[in-house]
């Protein structure tokens, strides 16, 4: 993750600034090849960061392991202490907010957004009157179809 952090970054850049060039170049004939190491990356990170305004944004943080997590916390909470211009936007599933919340220590605004039952219905209902077969369902299955989904959805 963080490669492909300092990928995009660098990506972004008209001119690349000539220590960062440096350090990539130096990493890339280095005896341990291309940039294999985080604390490599995490260095250049660093640099860049703390260097201009920067926007992180990461999805589905659930997805990592238990142990992927609390390194990609720790990581990207360096970048905050040591990068003051750096805002980080973090994506997951309700689970992992207080881990979120714990390793931010209230550097942290956090904002639920889930679907309600009627969102549901709504999007059944776009979908049943948007029918890519018009004709092809009795029109009673219509109700039924969003009578059960109702019903399903408040259990």
């Amino acid at each position: 993750m963080l490669g492909s952090l300092l990928k995009q970054i660098i990506s972004r850049m008209e001119v690349v600034p000539e220590v960062i060039s440096r350090d990539l170049q130096e990493y890339t004939n280095s005896i341990h090849g291309p940039l294999e190491q985080p604390a490599q990356i995490m260095q250049i990170l660093l640099i860049m960061t703390s260097s201009w305004p920067t926007f992180i944004c990461i999805d589905a943080l659930d997805e990592c392991s238990a142990v992927q997590l609390a390194r990609v916390l720790r990581l990207l909470k360096n970048i905050l202490d040591n990068s003051p211009g750096t805002r980080i936007f973090l994506t997951g599933r309700p689970h992992i907010r207080a881990k979120i919340e714990g390793h931010f220590s209230g550097r942290v605004a956090s904002v639920f957004v889930g679907s309600s039952k009627q969102d549901f219905i709504t999007y059944i209902r776009a979908r049943l009157a948007n029918d890519k077969a018009p004709g092809s369902m009795e029109d009673f299955l219509k109700p039924d179809i969003l009578n059960t989904v109702g019903n399903t959805l408040e259990m």
